[in-house]
């Protein structure tokens, strides 16, 4: 497994861990992405250190090779000269150059083929950065839309039993206590009335029997003359 797929795998998981105690998915998203960012920018120097060191192969390679072929053609001139000494020395040089010249081209496609495939690890991970964060406003938007049904499902819960719902309950205790007080002072009003009213009656007979009395007194009274 290569150090940017554990990287990742790594930012995955630690993902899901903070996901599952979030109460804010949309900092944890941002969070993620930002942590994945640092991490391509990471994976690009890697690259690019890596590149560096297959230039710097490819130079030596191919300096190595100018000089095997310079050496093969001086070696010949040198023969043509008659100075097989110095054509002695010079294939002499030529097999140390041709050795490193080897040396170098294996170390250039190694590292070359390091190279090419630390660049198709870059571009997954990025392909993957762009995957998410495209996909970051849906999950914002879903946990949103959780988080308010949520909300209104615990208000639901508990609608109707909570201090307002029971201050409604007492004030309408206080109401129909008020009503009945009210309806009591008016019956006992009322009675009063009534009792006036026949304590008055009363009174009024009185009269009207003095009256009578005192009319028979003077029919009497006359008729005595």
């Amino acid at each position: 497994m290569s150090l940017f797929k554990r990287i990742n795998d790594n930012v995955r998981a630690n993902l899901n861990a903070l996901l599952d105690k979030a109460e804010d998915p949309a900092k944890l998203l941002n969070q993620y992405l930002m942590d994945m960012g640092d991490d391509i920018v990471d994976a690009e120097s890697s690259v690019a250190r890596q590149l560096v060191v297959v230039h710097k192969f490819k130079s030596q390679y191919e300096e190595a090779s100018e000089l095997v072929a310079k050496r093969e053609t001086q070696a010949m001139e040198a023969l043509q000269k008659d100075r097989e000494d110095l054509a002695r020395r010079a294939l002499e040089d030529k097999t140390l150059h041709k050795a490193r010249a080897d040396d170098y081209k294996l170390q250039y496609e190694n590292g070359y083929g390091t190279a090419e495939m630390l660049k198709s690890q870059l571009r997954e991970m990025k392909d993957e950065y762009e995957r998410l964060k495209a996909k970051r406003d849906t999950l914002v938007a879903r946990a949103q839309s959780a988080k308010a049904q949520k909300k209104v499902t615990g208000i639901s819960a508990s609608f109707g039993k909570d201090n307002s719902r029971r201050g409604f309950d007492r004030m309408e205790e206080k109401v129909m206590q008020m009503e009945a007080e009210i309806q009591v002072a008016a019956e006992m009003s009322a009675a009063g009335n009534i009792l006036d009213k026949e304590l008055a009656a009363l009174g009024g007979g009185e009269d009207i029997d003095r009256e009578l009395a005192a009319l028979k007194e003077k029919l009497k009274a006359k008729d005595q003359i």
